[in-house]
């Protein structure tokens, strides 16, 4: 199976990595040229545009950052839908719009080919390893043709439906690991501020029924003072105000991500689009006066688990 890669980016970089190192036939594409040319010297191909890849290709991923930029991608000049036909496969990995990866969707079905939305989960340092979740929307028959791909890609693979259910899991599942951000950050900053050891608090924090994966994850390199997850606020804001579009269309009535908003976009004016995510405890600090660092965590998230064949998760109680 030939397989195009559209956008080498934090995540798209180390996926397309994956593919690479196992084997795939792999043709890459990005508007930086640097990065292509790095994926060049290690096997992959260089590819011309989105019309050609899907041409030459069975199967075209798509990672990119935003849901204008994959349309761009899709339908723009020298697009994808130039070159869809029976047997070609769209694979969205960005985490976008569960309204216009449907339209984009039903664009390429319509042309003969399939698609399917499967954003992932875990942070870049999981990308990276081959180790990271991977949710998938599609009719069963496409979900089959690509998990050969996916358990590559991915260490567990969870098929959530027809096109679009994987996006809105996606940025459901963001928006909480956005909540125990934020969470974490003020949990540190009190702990500081009623003068407990910041190490111990985040041991505490960790053997607790307050533990999640943020705080065993960023909470580390918070603490570091790197603040480095290859993620920034402007991505934050961007996912939370997809999941605010599916509220608003699902007609519920949210009171936290309304406030969660409000909290990135005055990170934002403090620090810039471009700051690093976790630096949202940087209000916290610049109100107190207060360090939040502590010695002995790492500058940057690794995975410690080795490389897997991914598999399938089935959902509890479906039979």
């Amino acid at each position: 199976m030939k397989i195009g890669f559209i956008g080498l980016g934090n995540v798209g970089g180390k996926l397309s990595g994956s593919l690479l190192r196992n084997g795939f036939d792999l043709a890459v594409h990005d508007l930086n040229a640097d990065l292509v040319a790095g994926f060049v010297e290690r096997g992959a191909k260089a590819g011309e545009s989105p019309a050609q890849l899907m041409r030459d290709c069975d199967v075209v991923i798509t990672c990119l950052p935003s849901p204008a930029a994959c349309a761009v991608v899709v339908e723009g000049d020298n697009g994808l839908l130039q070159s869809i036909g029976a047997g070609k496969i769209w694979l969205e990995m960005s985490t976008t719009d569960e309204a216009e990866v449907k339209r984009l969707g039903a664009k390429v079905i319509a042309a003969g080919g399939a698609a399917v939305d499967c954003p992932v989960s875990g942070g870049c340092h999981r990308a990276d390893t081959g180790n990271i979740s991977i949710f998938a929307g599609c009719d069963r028959a496409t979900f089959e043709r690509v998990l050969p791909i996916l358990t590559t890609l991915g260490r567990r693979v969870l098929h959530t439906g027809d096109l679009g259910t994987a996006s809105v899991l996606k940025v459901l599942t963001n928006y909480l690991a956005t909540a125990n951000l934020i969470t974490v950050c003020e949990a540190l900053t009190v702990a500081k501020g009623a003068g407990m050891d910041l190490n111990t608090a985040y041991e505490a924090m960790a053997i607790s029924s307050g533990t999640s994966f943020v705080h065993e994850t960023e909470g580390q390199v918070i603490l570091n003072g790197s603040r480095d997850i290859s993620f920034t606020m402007d991505l934050v804001l961007k996912d939370i105000g997809l999941f605010q579009d599916v509220a608003d269309r699902a007609g519920v009535p949210l009171e936290m991500n309304p406030l969660m908003i409000k909290i990135f976009k005055d990170g934002i004016a403090r620090f810039g689009e471009r700051e690093l995510s976790p630096n949202i405890i940087k209000r916290l600090e610049q109100a107190t006066g207060l360090d939040i660092t502590a010695p002995g965590f790492p500058a940057e998230m690794t995975d410690d688990e080795p490389e897997e064949q991914g598999y399938e998760v089935i959902p509890t109680g479906r039979g």
